[in-house]
């Protein structure tokens, strides 16, 4: 009895993946969620130009341009973590400083604007969502998303050991909204206190997170995006993101 399950099940799989359906879901799987290791450094203080020595272990990661993109510019970005918290880098071609607002937590996913989402454990659909402006203003919100419905909410006590460590510099230009450039840095400190209540936080070694980078650019009234793991529509697609791998 038990020999003729066995067979049973041996059959149901190779007529699995002769028709291709095994081999979509194993496959595919590997080719959707692109995957990140995050080398380990002790903490340093950011300053918005990634010149620490620090950043020497990290390779570049580059962002890929999404189909409705109008500018050709090169993105990337870097990530190391710490005892105490994340380390997040980007840099980025520009020509224009397209960004007016002059305080936190405001919609500045509206101009340019680089952006992160982190989701520490796949059990929750609870996730942290980060931007940062080229003018150094940020946006740092806990995002449940249940079945596509979701709100931003504002971190409590936002101080101290709670709060992020953040820091931008303009390449070719001044730091004022207009200015003609030739790029930005964006250098983000994210202490493990803000992610809180999240679960498997901190990270510990080879800990696997979910997470995502994206970036928007509005040069010539023409929005152009980018994103590390390639979604839809909308940037909230989190089932799609790609792997952090903690060394």
């Amino acid at each position: 009895m038990k020999a003729n399950i066995i067979v049973g099940l041996i059959v149901a799989m190779i007529a699995c993946c002769v028709s291709g359906s095994c081999a979509r879901r194993i496959t595919g799987e590997k080719v959707m969620r692109k995957t990140l290791r995050v080398p380990r450094t002790e903490d340093f203080t950011v300053n918005g130009k990634g010149d620490a020595s620090a950043w020497e272990k990290a390779e570049w990661e580059p962002l890929n341009l999404r189909r409705s993109g109008r500018h050709q510019y090169k993105t990337r970005i870097k990530m190391l973590y710490s005892r105490t918290g994340l380390y997040v880098l980007m840099d980025a071609e520009d020509r224009h400083i397209t960004a007016t607002m002059d305080e936190d937590f405001l919609d500045l996913w509206n101009e340019d604007v680089f952006e992160f989402f982190l989701w520490p454990d796949e059990r929750y659909p609870v996730y942290l969502e980060y931007e940062i402006s080229p003018l150094g203003f940020e946006l740092p919100i806990l995002i449940p998303n249940f079945e596509g419905q979701f709100l931003g909410w504002r971190p409590w006590h936002y101080e101290g050991e709670r709060k992020t460590q953040k820091a931008t510099s303009i390449i070719g230009g001044p730091k004022q909204s207009g200015a003609k450039i030739t790029g930005w840095k964006a250098e983000v400190f994210v202490p493990y206190d803000l992610l809180k209540p999240l679960q498997n936080v901190p990270p510990q070694s080879e800990t696997r997170w979910r997470a995502n980078f994206y970036r928007v650019d509005y040069d010539d009234d023409k929005s152009t995006s980018w994103d590390w793991a390639r979604v839809g529509p909308s940037f909230h697609e989190f089932e799609k993101f790609g792997v952090l791998i903690f060394e």
